[in-house]
């Protein structure tokens, strides 16, 4: 096996940073050979493609090597999100992570599953609470009580976007778009 090299994979479109993944030599050429990112799995010891199992495949657009020549980054277009559990990117914010992993194991005393079992509407109504009191802080109380109820708005706005399937990235693209 040849040495292996941090490879950051990074969305062409945005400039999220993806994921990273390791490459040999062997996982390098395969991905110039066929245009989708492979790696070398460190845990299985042996080449794979991102997406072989979830069909998230990785499209490089261009992979540009650092002054070192000992770590790479990979531009692509994703076929979907790239993190395995459904995020956009691998590096999500602690708050959304903590979010996907209480709705998958769907504890009874767990909030957020509860929450999402709910559905959509619940949310709503909760994002629509949390914003009045936020306004309400914001004109009558002290920042430490504004920043409490920013909390709450904040997360439920959150479970808003979980509830109806969406990923916080897409609202960062958003505000990305509106920007230019």
């Amino acid at each position: 096996m040849s040495e292996l090299r941090a490879a950051v994979v990074q969305d062409d479109v945005t400039g999220r940073v993806l994921m990273l993944g390791w490459m040999d030599d062997e996982a390098l050429a395969a991905t110039r050979a066929t245009g989708m990112v492979h790696f070398f799995s460190r845990s299985r010891q042996r080449l794979w493609r991102k997406g072989e199992t979830s069909g998230n495949g990785l499209h490089v657009h261009e992979i540009v090597p650092d002054c070192d020549d000992d770590a790479l980054l990979v531009r692509v277009h994703a076929d979907g999100p790239t993190c395995h559990d459904g995020s956009t990117s691998c590096f999500t914010p602690w708050l959304w992570r903590t979010i996907l992993r209480r709705q998958a194991e769907g504890a009874e005393d767990s909030y957020v599953a509860s929450a999402l079992g709910r559905g959509p509407a619940f949310a709503a109504r909760k994002v629509g609470e949390e914003a009045v009191e936020v306004a309400v802080a914001a004109l009558a109380e002290d920042d430490e009580r504004v920043v409490s109820e920013a909390a709450d708005l904040w997360f439920h706005l959150l479970l808003l976007l979980r509830s109806r399937g969406l990923d916080p990235a897409a609202v960062e693209d958003e505000l990305r778009r509106r920007r230019r």
